[in-house]
């Protein structure tokens, strides 16, 4: 597949539009063009929604906003890249590495690239240019999307206003080599499929696998997760004016969700849907989690990432949220 989605679907659309419009004499019938028109603005609406609140590209490839509460994305920099995750942020980060821009922009962004370049670095962490990504940026989770919502979100950033930002290089102390998931990687997305809404759980897993939540909850031993305390929490984020642990979103009913109910989960992200929820100074009492823009999930994927969490393993340990 070397053709731009998006593109070639507002081609065939154009032209679709051109022959029914000669047909005057059936103007209240549905047309070809209309299916296509519909099918392509579902793609792009389903793109949206798992880039800006699911799989959170917009946020990690845009400036973030921490003078208001949980830093939502800075209006105008959206996919236009360019904002700083290092070792300073956190101390398992091994350099100091930046939000690539991820607009349309031809000089600077992925106006050039291809639907199976783009694909490529998103699930296998390769750029164009044959160059091998960090994996701050979770292509292994994205390696098991299925392709419908992977190409959805290919499609939506191809409508991206284009941004001309030339990011700086990455600085690593270690080899890529070394940080490469090789063999976490399947070599095609081609047979992954989404599983269906009515498996709660299973649903709620791949979501929850989408929005990479595993990795800032998880803590870390000598730079690697550790998968015995998975979702265990604990991991110390530096932000402007302070510094936040990460949750515990283990099943423990101690010190992780485990008695939580389902209405107090949502209200987590519910509560961050309008503005007066979040513009304001929050100090020292501000969170490095996107809530913003996970607030934009829907009820029923909420309810299901909620019903996923209640099924992991409990881990007791008690996380305080602002360490001293």
């Amino acid at each position: 597949m070397k053709k731009y989605i998006a593109f070639a679907a507002m081609f065939t659309l154009i032209i679709a539009a051109a022959y029914f419009s000669s047909c005057k004499d059936k103007k209240s019938e549905p047309t070809a063009g209309d299916n296509k028109e519909d099918s392509l603005k579902k793609v792009i609406e389903r793109g949206d929604y798992l880039a800006n609140h699911v799989a959170a590209c917009i946020h990690c490839h845009s400036k973030r906003d921490f003078s208001q509460y949980s830093g939502p994305v800075t209006p105008g920099t959206e996919g236009g890249g360019g904002d700083i995750f290092s070792n300073e942020i956190l101390d398992v980060i091994p350099g100091v590495f930046y939000g690539k821009n991820i607009t349309p922009d031809n000089e600077t962004g992925i106006g050039t690239w291809t639907d199976d370049e783009i694909l490529r670095a998103i699930t296998h962490g390769i750029s164009k240019k044959g160059d091998t990504l960090f994996p701050l940026m979770p292509y292994a989770n994205f390696n098991r999307m299925a392709k419908d919502d992977l190409l959805a979100i290919i499609a939506y950033l191809r409508t991206l206003k284009p941004i001309k930002n030339k990011v700086p290089d990455r600085k690593m102390m270690i080899p890529i080599a070394m940080a490469y998931p090789a063999q976490a990687l399947q070599p095609t997305v081609d047979n992954n499929v989404r599983p269906a809404a009515a498996d709660i759980v299973k649903y709620g897993e791949y979501m929850a696998t989408v929005a990479d939540c595993a990795t800032c909850h998880t803590p870390f031993v000598k730079g690697q997760l550790d998968f015995s305390r998975m979702y265990a929490g604990g991991n110390t984020f530096h932000i402007p004016k302070t510094k936040v642990n990460s949750a515990n979103l283990t099943s423990d009913s101690a010190t992780g969700i485990g008695a939580w109910t389902e209405e107090r989960f949502l209200n987590k992200f519910t509560a961050y849907r309008e503005e007066k929820g979040y513009k304001y100074d929050a100090g020292n009492q501000n969170t490095v989690m996107p809530l913003v823009d996970y607030a934009g999930m829907t009820d029923a994927d909420l309810k299901a990432i909620y019903a996923y969490l209640k099924t992991v393993k409990p881990v007791n340990n008690k996380v305080e949220k602002f360490p001293k």
